[in-house]
């Protein structure tokens, strides 16, 4: 299965010591260039261990693709849409609601950091979720109230610790 990142959700995981899920989840796990610049600019939260983590997963996309936008999206997000239907990829791993839509509207499956936490739980990485959503929110990562709610209930786990 390959995975194509951007760069907010991989920051998330970063703050939670999630990277290692995502390449006992995914076969394969890629990013665009403009995510892999966003992610490890020095003074971006976990810089140096997203450098460290992207080094072979970065992939040039091709400027002939188009994906349908709107007017927010930004660089990262959108070479992440681009490079994931160039290469095919089963899912697109972003965090950002907005995104997410614009996402949907060009037929492309997402996850979010949330999905992954559960997903490392259901494949037995991880026994609970709550210290990971714990260290999200010590490193000031939004996440609603709603959701944690339902990704708790989810996980059948208990909100706060």
């Amino acid at each position: 299965m390959i995975l194509v990142a951007d760069c907010s959700a991989l920051i998330a995981l970063a703050s939670c010591n999630g990277l290692r899920w995502l390449e006992a989840l995914f076969a394969t796990v890629i990013v665009p260039e403009a995510v892999d610049q966003e992610a490890i600019v020095s003074h971006k939260p976990e810089a140096q261990q997203l450098k460290e983590f992207l080094k072979d997963k970065v992939r040039k996309i091709d400027p002939g693709s188009a994906v349908l936008l709107d007017g927010f999206s930004d660089l990262g997000e959108t070479e992440a849409m681009v490079l994931d239907k160039q290469c095919a990829a089963d899912k697109l791993l972003i965090d950002d609601k907005r995104g997410r839509r614009v996402a949907r509207i060009n037929h492309i499956s997402t996850i979010g950091s949330l999905g992954i936490l559960l997903a490392a739980k259901q494949a037995g990485l991880i026994d609970r979720i709550s210290p990971s959503l714990a260290k999200l929110d010590d490193a000031d990562v939004f996440i609603s109230a709603d959701l944690i709610a339902t990704v708790m209930d989810l996980a059948g786990e208990e909100w706060p610790l």
